[in-house]
């Protein structure tokens, strides 16, 4: 049986390169080459800034910018139109990988509860041509346990050790950025070497589910949607990348709005399309039910950490975390006590203003937190620029309020709750403390001549 391509003419793009730091990037071109009538149609030009994606001009270079522009919507259909054609060389099994901090978004623009959205963008992926739709949060379940167990490992040899304390998250890309290209060897021996839940949920379908599937990773094409551009970036790092099979783990990064823009073009409300649960790793089992990580705005890594910490290494079940704001919300401060001592303080700073106090304070050796939950965006992940950003480039503050309400709603799981990841820490892993865990679950981070008068930079 022919299909409906079969006698279209196949064509090639010259890609432009562009490099200007601050020039915007057409990622959607509209006379691309691509000319195709099927349902696959033509979308609106996408302009992003390179300010929106990255810390400062020191963090990317001109091939990256390239690359980075090039994870767009026009790449999520070429693998549907070539899917359509006779030549099953080139077909792709496409899976999507849905970050938790993106659903609330598409909650609040349909008016629905989070797990509506979960399961009606689910349907409308699926409705695309995509294969598989995976919910990421079994990936951050990894990120935050070996997290947990990098920091008490930590904290148990920090006399010993110089670089052991403060101990930084790991999760938030444009921060490793900054962090690395920046700031280099005064901030990075200090960063968890956990991958984030992107980079783990890469290695668990590039690695595990290819290998269900009986298939090479090159013949999956990996889709993360995200609720920041940063992600983009994270996608493109050569320790993500497996030669081989010429492979990286993740292939594309869409932000919640791109998403949204698909939608907008192809006149979808998800109010009016059928419900359709999650996919997992398991074969034919669906996901039961959404779940969420303690903190409002996060993966939660400073919640789950301390409370860990504080059974682990002190005895103390902790509940309910009581904070102290500091200078501004984004950046407050927890501790716990034991016999009039303070034996745990961690810190969360959000936004690169309390990234650089923070900094700053390290590098005049008054950095007295064992760990900080460091993130890019003033307020979090669910304001990431992909979703929470209005035309005018102001953060949609109701928006991210309402996000943030619907997110609060979704009930909470510890990861070392979660069976599926005990089963994978054997099946894939061969155990929890394996080679196979640090080659899979661990990354390493670079230390680049930091950039002149870096600390400096006034954001």
């Amino acid at each position: 049986m022919k299909c409906e391509n079969c006698t279209k003419k196949e064509c090639s793009k010259k890609q432009k390169n562009g490099d200007q730091q601050n020039t915007p990037v057409d990622v959607l071109d509209s006379d691309s080459e691509n000319h195709e009538t099927s349902e696959f149609h033509r979308l609106a030009n996408a302009k992003i800034f390179l300010s929106d994606c990255l810390a400062c001009d020191n963090c990317i270079t001109s091939d990256e910018a390239v690359r980075i522009f090039q994870q767009n919507q026009k790449e999520l259909f070429r693998v549907l139109s070539l899917n359509k054609k006779c030549d099953t060389s080139k077909h792709k099994v496409l899976a999507v990988s849905v970050c938790p901090q993106s659903l609330p978004y598409f909650a609040a623009k349909f008016n629905l509860s989070v797990t509506e959205a979960a399961k009606k963008l689910c349907s409308f992926l699926k409705s695309l041509g995509v294969h598989y739709v995976f919910d990421i949060t079994i990936a951050a379940d990894f990120s935050i346990l070996e997290s947990q167990k990098e920091f008490v490992q930590r904290y148990n040899h920090h006399h010993q050790e110089e670089h052991a304390l403060p101990m930084f998250a790991s999760a938030c890309p444009g921060w490793i950025q900054y962090a690395e290209r920046v700031l280099s060897s005064l901030v990075t021996p200090h960063i968890c070497t956990a991958k984030s839940p992107q980079q783990i949920m890469g290695s668990l379908i590039k690695g595990y589910f290819a290998r269900q599937q009986n298939l090479f990773p090159d013949k999956i094409f990996h889709i993360i949607v995200a609720p920041c551009y940063d992600k983009k970036l994270e996608a493109l790092r050569e320790d993500f990348y497996t030669p081989l099979y010429n492979s990286q783990d993740v292939d594309c990064v869409l932000t919640s709005g791109e998403v949204f823009q698909i939608m907008e073009q192809r006149n979808v409300s998800l109010k009016e399309i059928p419900e359709v649960a999650f996919d997992t790793l398991f074969g034919e089992q669906k996901e039961s039910e959404l779940i969420r990580y303690d903190g409002r705005r996060s993966d939660g890594y400073l919640e789950h950490i301390f409370k860990h910490a504080a059974k682990e290494l002190f005895d103390t079940d902790v509940k309910e975390l009581t904070y102290k704001v500091l200078k501004n919300k984004d950046f407050k401060e927890v501790t716990l006590e034991k016999d009039g001592q303070t034996v745990l303080r961690f810190a969360a700073a959000y936004g690169f203003r309390n990234i650089q106090n923070m900094v700053l304070r390290m590098k005049k050796g008054k950095c007295s937190y064992h760990f900080v939950e460091v993130l890019a965006c003033p307020g979090g992940c669910l304001n990431g620029k992909g979703q929470a950003e209005m035309e005018d480039g102001k953060p949609n503050r109701a928006l991210v309020k309402q996000m943030e309400d619907m997110y609060a709603a979704v009930p909470v799981r510890l990861p070392e709750t979660n069976g599926y990841v005990q089963k994978l820490y054997q099946e894939w892993l061969e155990g929890m403390d394996s080679v196979k865990v640090q080659e899979s679950l661990h990354t390493k981070y670079s230390t680049e001549k930091p950039a002149a008068n870096s600390l400096d930079i006034k954001w």
